[in-house]
């Protein structure tokens, strides 16, 4: 278990430093090689508990399970978890990637971790056989011991191959209740980094100005006329409440399309926490509904610990006050769809994403800010999130973006249009309405708390085993 937990913490500061080095980006390698190196734990304590369990037969489906559950954990510990990095979400381009219809992330996790468990015991098979053996080396189990292990292991292959040939079923791209036009605005920003919130008026200006370019270009007959039109998050961080010339800006700019629009913006009370908001803004009444992003990131958007936290790093005096979380998942009723947002981290929760589709989203939304991240990787991981809900919930994902990669991606988890990076883009596409409810969708968490308790039964098999071996080692 020792070696497991440092060999383990290795593989994981291997896999989380490249993974996660945009995080440092314009704040220095401080809060990166942090975050990097504290999740790094949570594989280093995955590989303690494999080593445990792979001494029980069958160990390639106690291992799997043992992951899914580290996973569940960092998806929740410590300040509300960071499940960024899910072994769910590099299968985008997967073969398994149906099997999130079935599911969701935690059974799509434990499918790969367990054909690549199995695989591992394959080769540890094959290499045995073709190293002699030493002297003193125990003789290789024979007779229906070996029968059964060869069986397990070729199951552990196997199981989640059929698995994912199974559930392709629950994969369309149909239109259940009809379909909109939807309309994404990527306005870009003035320039890269932090500072980007300093020009909140230009990063405004822009998202109103290629709204204003796309209701010309519907006037001319260049672009259908959507439905109703999608903002990112941050697309106007002057709270529109409180400064009448954003208002003016905003309403402008919504009328000139003729169609709802969501606004990502800052609202600022007098006193209390700053709230991340996308606003339903009605082109003849102007803000008519509001969701509060619930996930708030921390270290980001607000400080945990700030007096500790600045003895290693005065960047945290830049978020000067913290955001508050809202509290009520947010599905607006725009044009006769029903749009689910998930603002940008939140599309890494299981359960933030699930709750606007439970509660009647037919369409999905991920507004998303990624300025702050520059040209780094950040968008992309993102974008295979998104995807990856998309196929889960069976609905198609919108991702608009301030700066790139904004993205239409259908229910089968392709991307039907896609932005570049820092360009002023408009996509316009036809989706489909989509109200059935996927298997991962009805069953929520259950399939990882299945997992988990598995989990929990494989490492008390395995703590009992190596007691009782020590008990007969000293009889």
């Amino acid at each position: 278990a020792r070696a497991g937990f440092g060999l383990g913490y290795v593989a994981g500061a291997g896999f989380f430093l490249p993974l996660l080095v945009w995080t440092g980006e314009d704040v220095g390698p401080v809060p990166w090689l942090a975050l990097a190196l504290i999740e790094a734990v949570f594989i280093g304590v995955a590989g303690a508990a494999t080593a445990l369990v792979t001494r029980l037969p069958a160990w390639p489906l106690w291992a799997a399970a043992v992951w899914t559950a580290v996973e569940g954990l960092r998806a929740r510990l410590p300040f509300g978890g960071f499940p960024w990095g899910k072994l769910a979400f590099g299968q985008a381009d997967g073969f398994f990637l149906p099997l999130a219809a079935v599911g969701g992330t935690p059974l799509l996790g434990f499918a790969v971790a367990l054909c690549g468990f199995g695989l591992a015991e394959a080769a540890r098979r094959v290499w045995r056989r073709r190293r002699p053996a030493a002297e003193d080396a125990p003789a290789p189990a024979r007779g229906p011991r070996r029968i059964v292990a060869i069986a397990a292991t070729g199951a552990a292959v196997a199981l989640p191959v059929v698995g994912s040939f199974a559930a392709l079923p629950l994969v369309s791209n149909a239109a259940e209740e009809g379909t909109a036009t939807a309309a994404l605005i990527q306005g870009n920003v003035p320039r890269l980094g932090l500072d980007f919130n300093a020009q909140r008026r230009a990063v405004l200006d822009n998202h109103a100005r290629r709204t204003a370019q796309l209701a010309e270009d519907v006037r001319a007959g260049r672009a259908p006329r959507p439905d109703f039109v999608l903002w990112p998050e941050n697309s106007s961080d002057i709270d529109p409440y409180a400064n009448a010339d954003a208002h003016d800006v905003i309403a402008g700019a919504v009328r000139a399309i003729g169609a709802p629009t969501a606004v990502g913006t800052v609202i600022a009370p007098e006193t209390g926490t700053l709230r991340n908001t996308m606003l339903l803004w009605d082109p003849a009444r102007g803000p008519v509904a509001e969701y509060d992003k619930r996930r708030v990131q921390p270290f980001g958007e607000y400080i945990p610990m700030r007096g500790f936290v600045r003895i290693f790093s005065s960047d945290v005096d830049r978020v000067r006050r913290d955001f508050g979380p809202g509290h009520e998942p947010g599905v607006f009723s725009m044009a006769g769809t029903r749009v689910g947002l998930a603002t940008c981290y939140e599309t890494a929760f299981d359960r933030a994403v699930r709750d606007v589709v439970t509660g009647g989203a037919q369409v999905i939304s991920v507004p998303s800010n990624n300025a702050t991240f520059g040209r780094t990787e950040m968008t992309y991981q993102q974008l295979a999130m998104s995807r990856v809900r998309a196929v889960e919930h069976s609905r198609t994902v919108l991702v608009p973006v301030t700066s790139g990669v904004s993205a239409v991606i259908r229910p089968d988890g392709t991307v039907a249009q896609r932005s570049e990076m820092f360009t002023p883009a408009a996509l316009v596409a036809e989706v489909p309405r989509r109200s059935s409810l996927t298997p991962a969708t009805r069953l929520g968490a259950w399939p990882e708390a299945v997992l988990a308790a598995l989990a929990v039964a494989g490492l008390t098999g395995a703590v009992r085993f190596r007691l009782r071996a020590r008990r007969d080692a000293t009889a």
